[in-house]
Order: structure tokens, then C-alpha cells, then sequence
């Protein structure tokens, strides 16, 4: 087992085939580290193939490649495949198991929900605090403020010139997994980052545009319903919001448009933290955010997540009222903890 940045360059130059994955779910920083390193790959002469549980958002469907992405969930890759899936994009067969895996934004080979991938020579990389180093290359580097930061550094590294593609998703991932650069491991190698995907082609205007200003009008029914239905706690400083199926209906919105919801109460001064509560195949997924030094991810650590301090997520096994109630307290417990 070997780390770093050196490692996952030395890796990647002395193979030629390559699977590429992220997390369940995908967001802008999972996408955005597939696809560039994908065209850096390309780049290389390397063969390329992303297979994700999941498919991407609606709003990043005119990024470049996003075609490429196969939604194959629960299927076994590799040599043996006998599951059933589905393609986003390119519905060719699998062929012959690829020479590595690359994993991106994962903290365990759990979260990409994609089966099979155990057998595979595996460089793991992420940003996220406790990752479990699962890969036989581990680089994990917890002061980038998104893995897109990681794979550009990787890229320059690997010697290949950074192109227009591969600088639109390095920004894409920057921007999204910042909240539009208002929290998160933000430095000067951020900016400078961001500064060089500008130069490389991006239209900073022209992509936060895309990202966030081309809402459904479901979804503005829905943020009307979600914030009036909001719940306050700790004196105005803590928001509870809670989201489901039928809420979805009555709106018109889809499960896409839910993306980006949990940060509006932010733009209040007095609130410091937000819960979103979301009722989903079975299951209460529940995504935390916070501003200043309030740290949500020891809350979420509590309970099998992760995340960042100021925005994680979690899996609620009980999803009975006390549990509910036990989360939020956990909440207004680590704001009064922040002052």
C-alpha cells in the first residue's frame, strides 16, 4: 500500500486501462473528477470507462462527456457479468476487467453502490475526513476544498495540458462542493485553481448560471412549500426542513430539484445550522449544513456518516419521532458549542 500524489502519478503512467467511479448520488465535484480525469486519461492514450450507481443530475447534462457515464447499479463488473443495469449513456457490453479502478469522493469502496469492485488494483482518491484507505494507492488530502482541486494537481503532474473539457469540470466541482465559494476548505490554491480553469476556457458567469439559476418552475414551488413549512429551533438558529415524496407531487418538482434546497436558510444571519430531512426509497436520508465554526460532520459521524464540517450527511436507521428529535438536539448542541 503507498500514498500520495506520486503514488496515484506512478499508478496511473504504468497501466492502460482504467474504470472510474464516484459516490451514490452523484454531485458536481463526483462528476467533475470523473470526467476530467477521464479526458486527462484520453490524453494519455488510456482506455476509460465511468460506471456509476446513479445517474447525474439533470442540470449537468450539457457538460462534455457526460454521455459517457453507465448508470449500472448493483451489477458485477468485470469478467462474470451476470446482474442487469442500465446505461446513461454508452450501452456497450462490459469487456475484460480493467488494469485499475479509480475511486473519487469515496470514503469506502461501500459508497459508490456499485458491485464488484473489490478485486480491482484500486487508487483512492479524496478529500474527506475518515477516509478509510481502502485503496492499494490512497492519496487523501483533507485541505482541498473539493476532489476536482486534487485530480487538476494530479493532471499537471501527469504532464498533460489542462484542456477546455477538463477545466469546465474542475470548476464545476470547485463551485458546487464550495456552495459558490461560501464554505468549505477554501485557500489560495482554490483560487488560483479556479483562476487557471478561466484561462483554460470556463465563463464563470455563464456556469454558475447554469448551475443555479436554471430552476424548474416545480422547484420554485417547492422552495416556497419547504421554507413555509420550515421549523426553527434554538432560538431562530437552528432550521429543520422536511422533504418527501408527496411534497415532490404537490409541487411538480423531481428529486433533481431538491439540489441546493438546504442552503437557503443559511442566507439568514441568525441561523447557523440547517437539517434536512428526506424521505427516500425506504429510507431517511439526512444532509446537514452550517456556517462559521459550527461542525455538523461530528454529528453525522455519530450516526455512520461524513462529510465536511460545515456540510455532511447520514442514513437515519431509526426513523421513529425520538430519533428525529435526538438528531436535531444534536444540533442546536453543536451550535451552542460553536457560541
Amino acid at each position: 500500500m503507498s500514498g500520495g500524489l506520486g503514488a496515484a502519478r506512478d499508478a496511473i503512467r504504468a497501466r492502460n486501462s482504467f474504470l472510474l467511479t464516484s459516490h451514490a448520488r452523484p454531485d458536481g465535484d463526483s462528476i467533475g473528477s470523473q470526467l476530467a480525469m477521464a479526458f486527462a486519461l484520453d490524453a494519455l492514450g488510456k482506455q476509460v470507462r465511468i460506471v456509476n450507481a446513479d445517474p447525474p443530475p439533470s442540470n449537468f447534462s450539457e457538460y462534455p462527456g457526460i454521455d459517457r457515464i453507465q448508470v449500472r447499479p448493483t451489477v458485477q463488473i468485470g469478467n462474470h457479468l451476470t446482474g442487469r443495469g442500465t446505461s446513461h449513456g454508452q450501452s456497450s457490453a462490459f469487456p475484460s476487467r480493467e488494469d485499475a479502478l479509480i475511486v473519487m469522493e469515496c470514503g469506502d469502496l461501500k459508497r459508490p453502490g456499485v458491485a464488484g469492485l473489490d478485486p480491482y488494483y484500486t487508487i483512492n482518491i479524496d478529500h474527506h475526513i475518515g477516509n478509510t484507505g481502502y485503496g492499494d494507492v490512497n492519496w487523501y488530502d483533507e485541505s482541498a476544498a473539493a476532489c476536482t482541486e486534487m485530480v487538476f494537481t494530479l493532471i499537471e503532474s501527469l504532464g498533460v495540458p489542462i484542456s477546455p473539457e477538463m477545466a469546465a469540470h474542475v470548476y464545476l466541482g470547485i463551485l458546487t462542493d464550495t456552495g459558490s465559494f461560501h464554505h468549505g476548505s477554501m485557500s489560495a490554491r482554490t483560487f488560483e485553481i479556479a483562476r487557471r480553469c478561466i484561462e483554460a476556457g470556463v465563463d464563470p458567469a455563464a456556469t454558475a448560471q447554469r448551475i443555479f439559476d436554471s430552476n424548474s418552475v416545480g422547484k420554485l414551488r417547492l422552495i416556497g412549500r419547504i421554507l413555509d413549512g420550515m421549523q426553527l429551533e434554538a432560538g431562530g438558529r437552528v432550521a429543520v426542513l422536511r422533504l418527501d415524496q408527496a411534497l415532490l407531487d404537490a409541487t411538480g418538482a423531481t428529486m433533481d430539484d431538491t439540489e441546493g434546497l438546504i442552503n437557503m436558510p443559511l442566507a439568514a444571519e441568525e441561523i447557523q445550522a440547517v437539517v434536512m430531512f428526506k424521505a427516500e426509497g425506504g429510507e431517511l436520508r439526512v444532509s446537514l449544513r452550517s456556517k462559521n465554526g459550527v461542525d455538523v460532520r461530528a454529528v453525522a459521524v455519530k450516526h455512520g456518516g461524513g462529510g465536511h464540517k460545515n456540510a455532511s450527511g447520514l442514513t437515519l436507521k431509526d426513523t421513529g419521532a425520538d430519533a428525529d428529535r435526538a438528531l436535531i438536539a444534536q444540533v442546536v448542541e453543536a451550535v451552542q458549542i460553536a457560541g
